[in-house]
C-alpha cells in the first residue's frame, strides 16, 4: 500500500507541474514552475528532468521548460467533447473561408471558456486563443454566450470574481448582468477590446437536441471592421452544427 500511495502522489505532483504551463505558452523557468506547482525546487527540478526525458517536457537553451512533443501528441487523442469538434471543424471552416477571420469554438470549462478550436489566417488579428487554452467567461464573446446560459450559480460567481483583463472589460456587477440578459434576448453576444486590446468579436450558440446552449461559436477581427456583418454566416454556421447534434 505504501508503494501504491507513494506512486500517486509522484503523479499528483507531476501533473501539478504540468498544470503551472496553463496558458503560458512562453514555457517557464526552475524557479516559476516551482511556484506556480506549489512545489519545493529541488522535487520540481527531478520531475522536470523525467519529464523532459520521455519528450513531456523540453528544455530550451535558456533553461525554460516547454511542453514537448509527447504530451502534444498524446492530446490529440483527446476526444472532448464527445467529437464536437470533429463534427464542427467543417462548418468552422467554411466560415472562416467565408470571413477571413479568427474562427472560435468553446464550451463551458468551470468558470472559464475552453476553446476547442480555432481557425486563422495571415490576415487575422493576433489574438491569445489557442486551441486546448483557456480564457475568461465575462470577458470574451464566446465567453460570453455560455455564461448568459450556464446556471445561476455559475453566473453569481463569475460576476462576483470578475476581473478587468483590459480597461474596456466590462466587470461591474449589475452593468455585467444587464449585458447577459441581453445576449439571451438577441441571441448574440458582442465585446469590444475586452480581451485584447484593437480587437473586438462576435458569437452566437450551438444547440443540442433539446435546445440546450453546449457550445459557441464566434469571431475575432479588429476593431476597424465591424463584426455585425458576419452574424448571418455564424448562425448558418451554428445551425449547421447545431442539426449534427440531434
Amino acid at each position: 500500500m505504501a508503494g501504491r500511495s507513494s506512486g500517486r502522489g509522484v503523479l499528483e505532483k507531476a501533473l501539478g507541474v504540468l498544470d503551472a504551463f496553463e496558458g503560458r505558452r512562453d514555457g517557464l523557468r526552475l524557479a516559476e514552475l516551482a511556484r506556480h506547482s506549489g512545489l519545493p525546487v529541488t522535487t520540481v527540478r527531478r520531475l522536470a528532468a523525467d519529464l523532459v526525458n520521455r519528450q513531456v517536457l523540453e528544455r530550451l537553451p535558456d533553461r525554460r521548460y516547454v511542453v514537448g512533443r509527447r504530451l502534444w501528441q498524446l492530446g490529440l487523442l483527446a476526444r472532448v467533447q464527445g467529437g464536437l469538434r470533429d463534427v464542427a471543424l467543417p462548418f468552422l471552416q467554411d466560415l472562416y473561408e467565408a470571413t477571413r477571420e479568427n474562427v472560435h469554438l468553446a464550451v463551458r470549462d468551470g468558470l472559464q471558456a475552453l476553446y476547442l478550436e480555432r481557425l486563422y489566417g495571415r490576415t487575422s488579428v493576433p489574438l491569445v486563443s489557442r486551441p486546448g487554452g483557456r480564457l475568461p467567461l465575462h470577458a470574451t464573446g464566446v465567453g460570453k454566450v455560455l455564461l448568459a446560459h450556464a446556471p445561476e450559480d455559475v453566473i453569481a460567481s463569475v460576476v462576483a470574481s470578475a476581473e478587468k483583463v483590459t480597461p474596456y472589460t466590462i466587470t461591474e456587477p449589475g452593468r455585467l448582468l444587464r449585458e447577459l440578459a441581453e445576449v439571451r434576448r438577441r441571441g448574440y453576444a458582442r465585446t469590444v477590446q475586452e480581451m485584447t486590446l484593437g480587437t473586438c468579436s462576435v458569437a452566437v450558440p450551438v444547440l443540442d437536441a433539446s435546445g440546450a446552449v453546449v457550445a459557441s461559436i464566434g469571431l475575432v477581427l479588429a476593431t476597424r471592421r465591424d463584426p455585425g456583418r458576419h452574424l448571418a454566416a455564424l448562425r448558418v454556421a451554428a445551425a449547421g452544427i447545431s442539426r449534427t447534434q440531434h
